[in-house]
């Protein structure tokens, strides 16, 4: 297995007998306190970052703000190109950083190079967008006058990301906001900056061979670097992905300056299963969605709210696939392993923190529960992260049903309607992802409508989990509120200016208003 991690190191361009330079402002840069990269599947060191220090800090967002000033006049399909050779240059590399995704964040090998496919996938969308921004034109009011808006870059964009979407995140801002003409200045987890630091090397060489400024910029860090963006005047929007705590310190700092926070926070995701849904659709649907990424995503689904008439049969099939599920747990990067490690121990003792409060609160343990007996992993893996994909009997009532725990636990409530279901999956502080499965046109599109979901995302006979990048990908209430990747998301990446063009030789004014002077 060490090897193995060497050589996708080596295949990246990183040095892991060296501590690795961690910031980027048109040279590497990198005089702070090391990070240590963890593989979550054995719990051993894989490499050691430099962070970047405050003084390097401040010399990355000054050169993202001195590029910024050249880049925003770069005429956009011309920044769209850069854009397009960069996803040519990820599907070169999508093996090799693929599989660095699942060895240093514990994502399986398929969802690693589904992450970079994603990241090709919305290079692919920028580049068509860089030939699409503009604005409307508007009727004036006024005679021999014309009217329009028009969308303009916005500045250096602050992009804090987290481990478990270490790479794909980035691009859904990172590669937008280059086509809109803004610079961007990357924060990686500390949990996983040799992705980034790989992504970087990747972006640095596609614009060393185009001519292009260096308009993606990093620094990698501990919080401390997460609130020097926050507060910096100089980052106009701060697009920040993390847990609600996080968020609701990091928006106060930005509000202070009155910048724009783009927030994608938690999210306590369900499914509603109704009684004529289809059991087996329903059920493999949940189990990917409750157990992929070893329940760390925040589309995780967390609460199965039941019907009861198809409860038993949903409860039956459910352990099944769990039971399946935990014979396959094991090495990320084997191609059989379907239930890869948590990220850290940290995350290992809140799984486990949250079991004892199921006990503690009635709830009855269905499938799993327990961290993974090491006696049966191989040697390598008995230092990781490792748990069980856990099916619990809940009651909507239950404080921890209402909180997020970053794992692999699916609450199993049930229900007598559509109407108690909505009332259950809504009553969370979280709004991100929701899905439903029925055959009923009636009740699709009731959960559909204003009375319905309450989240960003509402699907139906699919998971919560999942999204494509076409569509604005975000939440409500205290997931944040932002919106990334597709649809009109590239809006937040720019200032939209409303201009009024006089072409006659009167002044009449706005409104009939009349100023004779």
């Amino acid at each position: 297995m060490g090897a193995r991690q060497y050589d996708v190191l080596s295949r990246l361009g990183l040095d892991q007998a060296a501590e690795i330079p961690g910031a980027w402002a048109g040279k590497w840069l990198g005089g702070g306190a090391p990070i240590a990269s963890e593989d979550p599947a054995t719990g051993r060191p894989i490499a050691s970052v430099r962070a970047a220090t405050a003084a390097e800090y401040d010399e990355v967002v000054e050169r993202a703000r001195a590029t910024f000033l050249d880049w925003r006049e770069t005429p956009a399909p011309e920044r769209g190109e850069l854009v397009r050779l960069i996803g040519v240059a990820l599907r070169q590399r999508k093996k090799d950083l693929g599989e660095l995704v699942a060895l240093e964040s514990g994502k399986i090998l398929t969802e690693g190079e589904g992450e970079v496919q994603e990241m090709i996938d919305i290079a692919d969308f920028a580049v068509g967008l860089s030939r699409r921004i503009g604005g409307r034109t508007l009727e004036s009011e006024r005679r021999r006058h014309r009217m329009y808006e028009q969308w303009l870059p916005l500045g250096p964009v602050g992009i804090i990301t987290a481990f478990n979407f270490p790479v794909a995140v980035w691009s859904w801002n990172a590669l937008i906001a280059a086509v809109c003409g803004d610079t961007c200045i990357w924060k990686p987890s500390e949990k996983t900056p040799l992705c980034a630091l790989a992504v970087q090397r990747i972006v640095n060489d596609v614009c060393s061979e185009m001519g292009a400024p260096p308009v993606f910029f990093l620094a990698c860090g501990d919080a401390e670097i997460g609130r020097a963006i926050a507060a910096d005047v100089r980052v106009p929007l701060v697009s920040a992905t993390g847990s609600c705590r996080m968020g609701k310190q990091l928006a106060p700092v930005v509000a202070e300056r009155l910048g724009r926070s783009l927030l994608e926070l938690g999210g306590n995701n369900a499914a509603i299963v109704l009684d004529d849904a289809d059991p087996d659709l329903a059920v493999r649907a949940m189990a990917f969605a409750a157990a992929g990424t070893a329940g760390q995503r925040c589309t995780t689904l967390r609460r199965a709210i039941v019907q009861e008439g198809i409860a038993p049969e949903i409860i039956r099939r459910l352990k099944a696939a769990y039971a399946s599920l935990d014979e396959r747990i094991g090495d990320p990067r084997d191609p059989q392993t379907l239930v890869g490690p948590l990220i850290d121990a940290d995350a290992l003792e809140r799984f486990e923190n949250a079991m004892r409060r199921v006990a503690d609160e009635g709830g009855e343990v269905l499938a799993g529960g327990k961290r993974v007996d090491p006696s049966r992993l191989p040697e390598a893996l008995r230092g990781g992260h490792f748990v069980e994909p856990t099916l619990v009997r809940a009651r909507p009532e239950m404080p921890i049903v209402r909180e997020e725990t970053f794992a692999p636990i699916l609450y199993l409530m049930t229900v007598s309607s559509l109407d108690e279901a909505i009332r259950v999956q809504n009553d969370v502080s979280q709004g991100l992802s929701s899905s439903m499965f029925t055959r009923s046109i009636g009740a699709a599109e009731g959960f559909l409508g204003a009375a319905g979901s309450d989240c960003g995302i509402a699907n139906v006979n699919i998971g919560t989990s999942g999204a494509e990048i076409g569509g604005a990908f975000g939440g409500e209430k205290e997931t944040g509120g932002g919106r990334e990747a597709g649809s009109d998301s590239w809006k937040a990446y720019m200032r939209r200016q409303t201009c009024t063009i006089n072409w006659g030789g009167e002044l009449p004014l706005a409104q009939g208003v009349e100023f004779d002077v």
